[in-house]
């Protein structure tokens, strides 16, 4: 066969094969530098004027990792199980960081063959390999009564399970190939283990970041405006007795069951024996949602006898979490449950060193979910984000990410991101608008005596099943977490519309309602919608608040965290049923925004007295008549924070 050569004098298959060679080493060559760039790239496009442009960038130096698995004994015989994810090839004489990951939700899965030959797909998997790669050890562990570990849980968060936080930093430290710096974050509970390590006061621990997590466990998440969220704690239930009892196969379906044959043992447990008798452990686990349906407020005790809400809130150990010294990064996004106040509210209460970011996602920041954005890609490399934090804090990087503004949101609607100094901003003003005749909103205080507008309460009204509430409990395959057109959800609720806006108008901060209602019942349950009405009539949900009347009175004491007014106490002593027929205050936060109302939109007020899609419902029968007052002794209102443009 004659060769075809060309003016280099090399046949067509030596340029082939010179190519190929070229090209592989060319790659290998810029494998790192590339990765660095596209990063820097994918940054400067996510966060416009934000963090991400930085010099003193680490680069990743390994390209696998080294993992072993085994039992450590607490100080109680407690055995916990760990994983171990080191660089391979690490030299002996280096010493590196390492990422405490503390994980009630199953620190390794076993994979069935042949999915066992590939990497695990799992997100927490990826981050691992990323962090390691740029010479971070890390540490996942089964926390005590969970998954391979012994022991059991008398109640979520445990103050045991607290302390073994403590005492594996000291084990890491003592490692060889530890520099004795340890940091520590996570999404959900497993953001709140990295918070409670700061309650161990532990010099090694130098930085956490509690990702789309709670301060205050009553309001921010079992009894947001203290209302039971029964679909929560009775899913939350099912999937931790799933997890406690080995049995996610048959719970999560036959994807699952497909790949995956259960909890990992740990290495030496050939057998599962001694994974067996962790499960047997866990037999006396508690319960949350049997837990929750005995309690109204927040200072009851749970009907097992181990104590209140608080006990599981960091916010009860705020003095703790200042004296540990340790840099904290609050992470949330607007649609992440109630997460996004709580990470404003721990931001606001902590003097640490600190930083707050709060971005246009679900639970998770698994999908960019802003009604306006173009793709539900979260558009953001949050390991990325970690990896500057930690370098920072960790390895004396002096990357500038501490000396960049403190805190960054996003606005949705405007799709922009944007940076502060203070929360709230300064330059907020605060509008109110007043409910008016014609189902309205008005700027006009009313003047009319009597003005009022009945509602019969409709259990029948929900927020459906993709709700921001929903993201709470992790991903449901391809579902991307959101609202679809609330107009015909509206016609179950009390609505007051807002004329056309003559120009765009931003809405950053703490909306407060303020509601004059009377009842036929005592008590009841009141849901509150701002909304963005376009001018085809379609409906975009934007935030909500929502508050029980029997916790209405408004508590003159100090809160014990810093709080958007006012202040609920939700404790029996301050509990103020309704008086059937007589005028009552209700007055209230939404849960905070960023949002651009466009030219032309018109904002909306819709009111319910159900969500029977999240929340428990207070049943009568017949259903309550409320009356909403519009009038100038009682007129109901909502304050907005606008933002001059």
């Amino acid at each position: 066969m004659n060769m075809v050569r060309n003016k280099w004098g090399f046949s067509s298959r030596k340029t082939f094969f010179l190519i190929l060679v070229l090209g592989i080493a060319i790659g290998l060559a810029g494998c790192v530098t590339g990765q660095h760039a596209r990063r820097q790239a994918d940054l400067s496009k996510e966060k416009v004027s934000a963090p991400g442009r930085y010099s003193g960038y680490s680069f990743p130096k390994y390209r696998d990792v080294q993992t072993t698995s085994f039992y450590l004994t607490m100080r109680d015989g407690v055995k916990i199980a760990v994983d171990l994810h080191l660089p391979k090839g690490l030299p002996d004489s280096e010493k590196i960081p390492t990422i405490l990951y503390q994980t009630r939700y199953i620190r390794s899965l076993e994979y069935k063959w042949p999915f066992s030959l590939k990497r695990a797909p799992t997100e927490v998997a990826k981050s691992i390999r990323f962090f390691v790669s740029y010479g971070y050890a890390w540490v996942s562990i089964d926390a005590r009564g969970s998954a391979a570990s012994f022991g059991s849980r008398p109640y979520e968060l445990p103050a045991d399970e607290v302390k073994d936080g403590g005492e594996i930093v000291n084990w890491i430290i003592r490692q060889p190939w530890s520099d004795g710096k340890v940091g520590s974050f996570g999404t959900s509970y497993t953001g709140s283990t990295s918070e409670f390590l700061l309650v161990n006061n532990h010099p090694a621990v130098k930085a956490v970041a509690p990702r789309f997590s709670f301060f205050d466990v009553y309001n921010d998440i079992g009894f947001p405006g203290g209302i039971h969220q029964t679909w929560f704690t009775e899913t939350w239930a099912a999937g931790n007795h799933a997890i406690d009892t080995n049995t996610i196969t048959a719970k999560y379906g036959p994807k699952v069951r497909m790949m995956v044959k259960g909890i990992k043992p740990v290495d030496d447990d050939k057998d599962g024996s001694l994974l067996a008798a962790a499960i047997r452990d866990h037999a006396n686990n508690n319960d949350v949602h049997k837990e929750a349906l005995g309690v109204t407020f927040r200072d009851d005790v749970s009907p097992s006898g181990v104590g209140t809400a608080d006990m599981m809130s960091s916010s009860s150990f705020v003095d703790k979490l200042e004296s540990s010294g340790a840099a904290i990064y609050f992470y949330s996004g607007w649609y992440d449950g109630a997460y996004q106040r709580a990470a404003i509210e721990k931001y606001l209460t902590l003097e640490n060193s600190k930083k707050l970011i709060i971005g246009p996602w679900d639970h998770g920041g698994r999908h960019g979910i802003s009604p306006w954005g173009t793709s539900h890609k979260p558009e953001f490399n949050h390991n990325l984000e970690m990896l500057r934090f930690f370098d920072y804090h960790l390895k004396g990087i002096r990357n500038g990410i501490m000396e960049e503004k403190p805190i960054y949101y996003f606005t949705m609607g405007e799709e922009k991101w944007k940076s502060a100094d203070t929360w709230p901003l300064p330059n907020q003003q605060l509008r109110t608008l007043y409910f008016s005749s014609d189902a309205g909103l008005s700027e006009t205080k009313p003047s009319d005596d009597a003005g009022h507008d009945t509602y019969i309460v409709d259990y029948s009204a929900g927020t459906g099943d993709i709700a921001h509430w929903n993201s709470l409990t992790g991903p449901r395959g391809d579902v991307v977490w959101g609202y679809p057109n609330r107009t015909e959800d509206d016609g179950k609720l009390l609505r007051y519309t807002g004329a056309p806006l003559g120009e765009d108008m931003e809405v950053t901060g703490h909306p407060i309602v303020k509601l004059f209602v009377t009842s036929t019942a005592d008590d009841g349950n009141f849901f509150v919608y701002l909304e963005d009405v376009d001018p085809a009539g379609h409906v975009t949900y934007v935030t909500e608040g929502e508050l029980r009347a029997l916790h209405r009175k408004v508590s003159d004491e100090k809160p014990p965290y810093w709080i958007p007014d006012p202040y609920h106490t939700f404790k029996k002593k301050d509990a103020e049923p309704l008086v059937p027929g007589e005028v009552a205050e209700l007055t209230f936060d939404l849960l905070p925004t960023s949002y651009l109302f466009k030219k032309g939109h018109s904002m909306r007020v819709a009111i319910a007295g159900a969500d029977k899609d999240h929340f428990a419902l207070l049943k009568t029968d017949p259903p309550p008549t409320l009356e909403f007052q519009r009038n100038a002794a009682h007129a109901s209102a909502i304050d907005l924070p606008i933002i001059p443009r």
